[in-house]
């Protein structure tokens, strides 16, 4: 916050003999809101929405432009539904300005905290304070291979898969953690020879025939339909993330978010369709996707700041 603690402290009391009541108990682990210093967050926290939803409409409707929402997608999904989702956002959503920006799953929830994108879809989102996230589908990743190396077998064991040269993302990545986390509990070691951020380069690596890789189906699909990488699922066990809608609860509401997340819920239905056996649909995509986030919302305000 870059207020020194002393400093901190000493406006903390202040604002307590304001208002005349105790905000923080203290005690020797630091300390913890009461009731009324939680009531008084959750409400600061109404009032600063407010601003910024003040802020944002009158700017709007004094530039008279339109309404700049920044979408978030991993590879994956952008790859088989971003296109669509820009294309129809336009011509649906003709007061929205959407901006789609990939990255990997824990680039995109930094990117919600620090306000750069006003919504994401990421794989396996932890929960966490003041953020909103709602499980959306269930999708399989795939071995991929270069179709000379690829196995014959269809599924591939998973234990068969540990001793192959191994080329993926860094730690961050979900499929990474996914992978290292149940060869774990299976007593294994996975044979990672090649550590690339690069997803294209992991491509190209696959592709001749110097590693393989575990993929998505969405992020290899057009060399998968080519020809030039060839696509194994997995079994013993399968290896399945879940999709979730994530948004910041404390950012301002957006004018057109309903409509723009009731279109998104429509194109996540087409990736669902394009997944085939590979995708699992979730509950919050059974109706509108906006029913769904905003029975999220409640759930979260109701459960305060904790449960949020």
């Amino acid at each position: 916050m870059f207020v020194a603690q002393p400093a901190l402290g000493l406006q903390i009391r202040q604002l307590e003999q304001d208002l005349q009541v105790t905000l923080l108990a203290r005690h020797s682990r630091g300390v913890s809101p009461t009731k009324a210093g939680r009531m008084l967050y959750e409400r600061a926290c109404e009032i600063l929405r407010q601003v910024d939803e003040a802020e944002r409409e009158v700017v709007a409707a004094g530039r008279q432009e339109r309404e700049g929402i920044v979408l978030g997608m991993t590879n994956g999904v952008m790859s088989l539904i971003g296109r669509d989702m820009a294309i129809r956002t336009r011509a649906e959503l003709p007061a929205v300005n959407l901006s789609l920006i990939e990255e990997l799953s824990a680039v995109l929830i930094d990117a919600l905290e620090r306000e750069q994108a006003d919504i994401a879809l990421a794989f396996d989102v932890h929960e966490r304070p003041g953020l909103l996230r709602v499980p959306l589908l269930e999708d399989e990743v795939l071995l991929i291979c270069a179709p000379a190396a690829a196995p014959a077998a269809d599924p591939v064991q998973f234990a068969d898969i540990i001793g192959m040269p191994l080329a993926l993302p860094g730690s961050r990545d979900v499929i990474r953690r996914m992978l290292e986390e149940t060869a774990k509990r299976l007593a294994l070691t996975p044979n990672v020879t090649l550590d690339v951020a690069s997803l294209g380069t992991i491509k190209r690596l696959v592709a001749q025939g110097d590693a393989a890789t575990i993929m998505p189906y969405g992020s290899a699909v057009d060399e998968i339909e080519s020809g030039l990488l060839v696509a194994r699922r997995i079994a013993n066990p399968t290896l399945r993330r879940t999709l979730y809608f994530a948004r910041s609860l404390r950012r301002a509401p957006i004018q057109n978010e309903d409509a723009l997340i009731d279109l998104l819920g429509t194109m996540l239905n087409v990736f669902l369709q394009r997944l085939g056996p590979l995708g699992t649909r979730l509950p919050a995509l059974e109706g509108p996707l906006s029913a769904a986030v905003a029975a999220a919302e409640v759930r979260a305000d109701s459960g305060g700041a904790e449960g949020a």
